[in-house]
């Protein structure tokens, strides 16, 4: 299915920055692709037609889920297209229970190796990925058959029981994409009133590919506060990251961080007029979430939310410090600041709005930056310097792991790209390892770090996707929230 996106009428028109005697950096950003598209787009009518419908599919879905079979592995294609479709958080004890079950079932096979067809390499492949991304440390011993038959091309679509053709689409439509959509709608509403857009010209307007980012991470209907909790921070971190990056002053940066270290409408008077539009709103958004975890007894991971805020502006401070000075840190000093402008902050935000799961000593593992959020963000802080280096070199900007890197070594810049890659390669092992081997963070908190490193790589795979969103996103964006799924 082809859908046209006309955008050209809701594009709000960029108007210059307001001249002054500050000699100031331009980014030349594109702007929004979007516009106010999505305002027209839902209704609190289709909405709740949608629910209703995706409540029919979900009894039947579980009717086709729990039918018996001769072998468990029947099964391994019915839970991928249900995880595939985004509403396997309909059907996690059923997803639990059977897998359990092939789990059981594949140790009692006498023969565990012994992958002679195409049929039964594809079965134990997708066997080995589904128990190990639910946390099974199953043993690679099950693949040992695919050497056989590695250079054979697998079927595109083999065994088990899968949805009917025509639910399929209708029932992660009804869903996801409505839900998200109507969200979507809501908290562009959101960003209108701010009108950042004719505030704060300079900065990146990227607030749906904002909530693309926020609906990879939670995607589940149950987590919407936790989705629109990190999709307006997102957004807002977009434009704070601009301030360091492309526009602020030295003097100017080191007021906006005292600001925001005192955390206080009274040293917002103290700010140049762009920044208190900033500053206002950043002040709102934590007074919003802290008024929803009041009201669901989790006043406690409020605190944790502004003091990894607090640690964000410290570090982009630090970079401007360097950027002013015109010094190149070494690769030491610049992965320790790279690290907390990165992901810490939104990995911590993330557990925000999880409710009870998300407990005092979750919130302090997630806070402490252990293993598992360091890759994370080593993920996105090297991918991103990887494919957006030299787009920001161009217009001046603190010297990124690339060029930290070659001048160290004395390395070229596609060696300092093969190692880095290597660095980001490794960081997926240790993701990896955490999700197989924890034993005391829930799961469903971990997949909020897997997730955020997993939109991560759709968004820097080929370019910096996210300043770039209208060449690399797009398509992304429309077929998140607009086309059903293709099958």
């Amino acid at each position: 299915m082809s859908v046209q996106v006309s955008l050209a009428s809701d594009q709000p028109q960029t108007p210059k920055a307001t001249p002054n005697d500050v000699n100031r950096r331009s980014a030349n950003f594109s702007p929004s692709v979007w516009g106010y598209h999505f305002l027209s787009y839902a209704s609190m009518e289709t909405n709740i037609k949608a629910k209703q419908r995706a409540q029919e599919l979900k009894e039947k879905v579980k009717m086709i889920t729990m039918a018996p079979v001769k072998k468990p592995s029947q099964k391994l294609d019915l839970i991928q297209d249900i995880q595939r479709l985004g509403v396997s958080h309909h059907f996690e004890n059923e997803i639990e229970e059977l897998l359990q079950q092939i789990h059981n079932s594949s140790h009692d096979s006498t023969e565990p190796g012994d992958q002679e067809t195409d049929n039964e390499l594809y079965t134990a492949a997708l066997q080995f990925r589904l128990l190990r991304q639910q946390g099974y440390n199953i043993s690679c011993a099950i693949l040992e058959g695919l050497a056989k038959a590695r250079n054979k091309a697998l079927p595109a679509s083999l065994s088990g029981t899968r949805f009917r053709k025509r639910d399929s689409p209708e029932f992660r439509k009804a869903g996801f994409q409505s839900t998200a959509t109507f969200g979507l709608m809501y908290y562009i509403l959101w960003w209108k009133d701010l009108d950042f857009v004719n505030k704060l010209p300079f900065a990146r307007d990227r607030v749906v590919e904002s909530y693309f980012w926020a609906s990879g991470v939670h995607f589940e209907p149950q987590y919407y506060f936790a989705r629109r909790t990190l999709s307006k921070v997102t957004a807002l971190l977009v434009i704070i990251d601009d301030i360091y990056d492309a526009y602020g002053t030295h003097e100017e940066l080191e007021l906006f961080t005292e600001a925001v270290e005192r955390w206080d409408i009274s040293a917002m008077y103290h700010l140049p007029e762009y920044m208190k539009v900033c500053y206002q709103a950043l002040l709102d958004v934590y007074v919003e979430i802290e008024e929803n975890l009041a009201n669901e007894g989790n006043l406690y991971s409020i605190h944790y939310a502004r003091e990894a805020m607090k640690v964000q502006v410290r570090a982009y401070l630090r970079e401007a410090k360097w950027f002013h000075q015109k010094y190149t840190p070494t690769m030491d000093e610049y992965m320790s600041a790279a690290l907390d402008t990165s992901y810490f902050m939104l990995a911590t935000t993330s557990f925000v709005g999880m409710g009870d799961i998300a407990t005092k000593d979750s919130m302090d593992w997630v806070f402490n930056d252990p293993k598992m959020v360091k890759a994370a963000s080593l993920i996105g802080r090297l991918m991103d310097d990887i494919k957006s280096h030299q787009f920001e070199q161009k217009r001046g900007h603190v010297a990124s792991a690339v060029e930290c890197y070659m001048k160290e070594y004395g390395a070229t810049e596609e060696e300092a790209n093969i190692e880095l890659s290597k660095q980001v390669n490794n960081a997926w092992k240790d993701i990896n390892e955490t999700c197989i081997q924890n034993t005391t963070i829930p799961m469903p908190l971990l997949l909020r770090i897997l997730n955020l490193a997993r939109v991560i790589e759709v968004i820097y795979k080929h370019d910096d996707g996210f300043t770039h969103a209208g060449i690399f996103l797009k398509d992304s964006v429309v077929s998140l929230f607009v086309e059903p799924v293709p099958l």
